[in-house]
């Protein structure tokens, strides 16, 4: 991860600050990986469980880093080491000093997933009325927030954060950080168990939004029981497929596939088949006219939203469609798209492509069983499984004429490609650390 600074000189005043410690020369950006070193930057030593960043200060000097936030210091190395107890726990203090600068809104976005689709749909919506800050791909974490943070400046009017938790506590962190005014929780789903454990913990974890918004508002998803069950310690608004909210939601399905939304009376078609995205639009929705913006307005920017690389985004090389859904994956997100799959109109057979879903923990048997248990309902014309989890679902698959397992990717493809016929949907899945991407990208070059 590596940031500029939009203010070398002002982030020098609050660096030296926090630290105590005078820095000899200006910094001009701030880097965790060392390969990514530019002349002048602030380098942010992490002893992780695998790598020690420390290991790389020699190298780092050697590019002309102008600091390293160390947490020893490393003999025989020039180039000034500033020792601290936790690099990443300092730059957080940095980080939340400078946002306190700005009287601006903040929205913190957490839950088990769409956050990411979530926050670039609500993004292109405010553009219309506001001047965002927002996260960029992953930087959602413990240090990727705050580093986020350090790009804010005077000329933003809003900002958007994303905050990601694999662990208890790392929500209520990212809130001391980052101060929100505004908060949502787009669902809670069984993700990341191998930190968390339980479903319980999962939900206490991303409650941990809500419970810092003493003066500010929580948006609620009160078609999420988990969600709609948390303690709300400031305002709350509530919106989803329930009657019982502050924004009700209908969904109506048109001829030709397309979903129309109907929200506080508001008809909202959203031209998109894809049932997450309509969610989302929902959630969305509730925020901007909370905000004050217009149904015109809210309309509007749906019809021009593209939606992130990676997530649901459909492709075509002029014989058959893919649907791209590599981003990363769990079991609500991938149900999801295989209704999206099956939502696609037209001739053509819909195929399924699917990766192993990553840190699950004991659930994950159960979890990739589920899915095959949904590939048997949705009546999909084939389906082609690869790594070690996905054998489990592989052999629940009953209701499919043509499915098969594989241990690697090349295989995979091999086969993929001998049964492809024009007009084909073939909807690709499965968690970041598959790389199933490399699938989409051969795919559209045959």
């Amino acid at each position: 991860m590596r940031i500029n600074l939009p203010h070398p000189n002002e982030f020098t005043k609050i660096f030296e600050e926090v630290t105590g410690t005078p820095l000899k020369s200006t910094v001009n950006g701030v880097v965790t990986d060392s390969r990514e070193v530019l002349t002048g930057d602030l380098y942010i030593a992490i002893a992780g469980e695998r790598v020690d960043g420390h290991a790389f200060l020699k190298d780092v000097f050697e590019k002309d880093a102008a600091c390293a936030l160390v947490n020893s210091e490393i003999e025989n190395v020039s180039g000034q080491q500033i020792k601290v107890n936790d690099p990443v726990k300092t730059i957080g203090k940095i980080a939340k000093v400078w946002r306190n600068q700005f009287d601006i809104p903040v929205m913190g976005i957490t839950g088990s997933n769409g956050k990411t689709s979530t926050k670039e749909l609500l993004k292109h919506i405010l553009s219309e009325q506001y001047n965002i800050h927002a996260t960029e791909g992953n930087f959602n974490t413990s240090i990727g927030l705050p580093l986020t943070l350090l790009r804010l400046t005077s000329e933003n009017t809003f900002s958007i954060l994303e905050m990601g938790a694999n662990q208890p506590g790392d929500i209520a962190e990212l809130c001391e950080i980052a101060q929100p005014t505004h908060g949502l929780i787009t669902n809670i789903a069984p993700a990341h168990l191998e930190g968390f454990g339980t479903i319980e913990t999962v939900a206490k974890t991303k409650g941990e939004l809500f419970a810092c918004l003493e003066k500010g508002i929580s948006f609620i998803n009160a078609a999420d029981h988990r969600v709609n069950a948390l303690k709300v310690s400031g305002e709350s608004i509530s919106y989803g497929l329930t009657p019982e909210c502050d924004f009700p939601a209908d969904i109506h399905h048109e001829n030709n596939g397309g979903i129309t939304l109907t929200i506080d009376a508001e008809e909202i078609p959203t031209h998109s088949v894809n049932l997450t995205f309509a969610k989302n639009v929902i959630a969305c929705a509730a925020i901007a006219r909370t905000l004050g913006l217009s149904w015109d307005e809210i309309q509007e920017s749906i019809v021009s939203f593209q939606p992130p690389k990676g997530r649901c985004e459909v492709k075509n090389n002029g014989t058959i469609t893919i649907i791209d859904d590599t981003y990363n994956a769990n079991l609500e997100s991938t149900i999801a798209a295989i209704d999206y799959l099956k939502a696609f109109s037209g001739n053509g057979r819909r195929i399924f492509v699917f990766g192993d879903m990553f840190e699950l923990g004991e659930l994950s048997q159960d979890q990739h069983r589920r899915v095959g248990e949904k590939c048997n309902e949705a009546e999909l014309s084939a389906i082609f499984t690869v790594g070690e989890e996905t054998m489990t679902t592989d052999a629940v698959i009953t209701h499919t004429e043509y499915h098969k397992h594989f241990e690697n990717k090349e295989d995979l493809l091999i086969s993929l490609k001998s049964i492809i016929n024009d007009g084909d949907k073939i909807l690709v899945k499965g968690s970041r650390g598959m790389e199933m991407e490399t699938i989409v990208e051969a795919m559209l070059e045959a």
